[in-house]
Order: C-alpha cells, then sequence, then structure tokens
C-alpha cells in the first residue's frame, strides 16, 4: 500500500507509511534469495539422482555436505515438492488353511500346476507352465512362452481337459495368475476347487516341485536355447519320454503311463 502511495499519488515515503503505519525500514527492505531455495535444489537434485531415497536419507546426506538444516524444516520442503516415495501397498493374500498332501487313488482327482522361468542365449527370458496329475505324476503339459497370462493359462487347462476331463481340484501357489478374477470364474465355471497353497510353504506342492526340479536338471539348465521354439520342441520331447520311460520311485520304478496301466487306467 505505501509503494502504491508513492507510485501513484506521489506521494512522500515519510507520509506514505505514517499513513499505513509502516516502519520506513521495513519500506526499503529488499528481500534476499529464498532461505528454502538452496534446500529446494539440492533436494529436487537428490531426488532426480537417486529416486528411491527418503526425506531421512536426504537429511543425512544433505547434513553431510556442512549444510545445517533443521531436518523439520527439510521434511516440510520435501512435502511441499511432493518428493514423497509413493508406498505399494502389498496385496494382503486370504489365510490359506494347510490340506495334507495326498495320493489320488484314481486320474484326474488333482492336479498341480506351476511356473518355472529360464532365459535364452539372447538373454531374454521365457516361462514354462507345468501340469501334472498327482495320481501317477503324469505331465499333462509343459508349455513355454515369454508370457503365460491368466487367458492363456485357462486355455492350456481346457486343451488338456478336452481329452481327459476336468478334475477335481488344482493346487498351486498364490502367483498373480492364480489368483486373478478369470481363474476364479472359471474354476467355479467347471466345477474344479482351486487350492492354494500357503505363502512360503513349497513342500505343500511337493509333486509338482519333484518335477520341476528334475525338469530343470536335465532340460533347463543342461541346454543353451536360442529361441522359445526350441525350449518348446524339446520340453514335449522330454515329456514323452518322462511319461512313457523314466522309472519313478514313488511308483515302484514305473513310468507313470506304466503305473497307470498297473492300476487299471488307461494313460
Amino acid at each position: 500500500m505505501a509503494a502504491y502511495a508513492v507510485e501513484e499519488h506521489e506521494s512522500t515515503v515519510r507520509r506514505a507509511c505514517r499513513i499505513v503505519q509502516l516502519n520506513r525500514t521495513a519500506f526499503y527492505y529488499k528481500p534476499s534469495r529464498s532461505p528454502d531455495l538452496e534446500l529446494k535444489n539440492q533436494l529436487r537434485d537428490l531426488a532426480a539422482r537417486h529416486p528411491r531415497w527418503g526425506v531421512k536419507k536426504m537429511t543425512a546426506m544433505i547434513r553431510s555436505q556442512g549444510i545445517q538444516a533443521n531436518h523439520k524444516r527439510i521434511r516440510r520442503i520435501y512435502r511441499e515438492l511432493g518428493l514423497n516415495i509413493r508406498v505399494k501397498p502389498k496385496k494382503r493374500l486370504p489365510s490359506r488353511v494347510p490340506v495334507p498332501l495326498f495320493v489320488p487313488d484314481k486320474p484326474n482327482v488333482s492336479w498341480s500346476v506351476d511356473f518355472m522361468s529360464d532365459a535364452l542365449t539372447s538373454g531374454k527370458r521365457f516361462r514354462t507352465f507345468n501340469v501334472i496329475d498327482d495320481f501317477n505324476r503324469e505331465v499333462l503339459w509343459i508349455g513355454t512362452d515369454t508370457s503365460i497370462p491368466s487367458q492363456r493359462v485357462i486355455r492350456i487347462l481346457d486343451q488338456i481337459a478336452s481329452t481327459r476331463g476336468y478334475p477335481q481340484q488344482i493346487r498351486s501357489d498364490n502367483g498373480p495368475e492364480f489368483l486373478s478374477h478369470r481363474i476364479r470364474d472359471w474354476a467355479r465355471d467347471q466345477n474344479v476347487f482351486w487350492l492354494f497353497i500357503q505363502p512360503g510353504k513349497p513342500a505343500q506342492n511337493a509333486y509338482i516341485e519333484r518335477l520341476n526340479r528334475t525338469f530343470r536338471e536335465d532340460i533347463l539348465d543342461a541346454y543353451l536355447f536360442s529361441s522359445v521354439a526350441e525350449a518348446q520342441d524339446m520340453a514335449f520331447d522330454w515329456m514323452e519320454m518322462y511319461n512313457t520311460q523314466r522309472p519313478h520311485e514313488a511308483l515302484a520304478n514305473l513310468s507313470p503311463h506304466n503305473y497307470a496301466l498297473a492300476s487299471g487306467f488307461k494313460p
């Protein structure tokens, strides 16, 4: 107001300050560089170089550079700049009741499914989706691709069921593909009970974990693959050998197919 009176009405500074009750020292005061500007620049620079650093780490770094700033002041500026790290909330899983493993007395009572991963010689990652029948440990499918989303899982399960029918239950871990609404709706529509093991308890899915170990030793760790198609071809050849020739100690040293025949079932 005092500056307005001086500029627009050609009043003296003394008179203008007396009218608005302003000390003439305050009228002549020229603000220096913002005291927060240096801190803002420091925080912006740290955030650009270390995007996952929080305010505590930044405060320690700023003080190590000889800038004595109150931690409350740093936190205030940190928030004003919108540098807060957004923490993605951990998805909480429903409680899982441990269900003891059992050996089914016939096929299609229980299947087990799981994913594995490996890399091509180019460094590109790929995954395998493995399915077995718990009754005779028969490998029903080993599919490879760079991505196997829930919709692809459903197509594979439907393809297997087209020749042998749907199982009573499917056991899996708590992977995101298995937790999807599509899988839940599919299992309900096909009257299949989807059994989730407890998080961090792979032994509850021991049948397919044992298969995974053998498949990794025989194929994934034994060969280099230049393409996903090459890995798929070798997986299918190995699956045929595993089901028809390889003795299985848990099956009285019979192959899965021979064990099914000996039990009175057609493989």
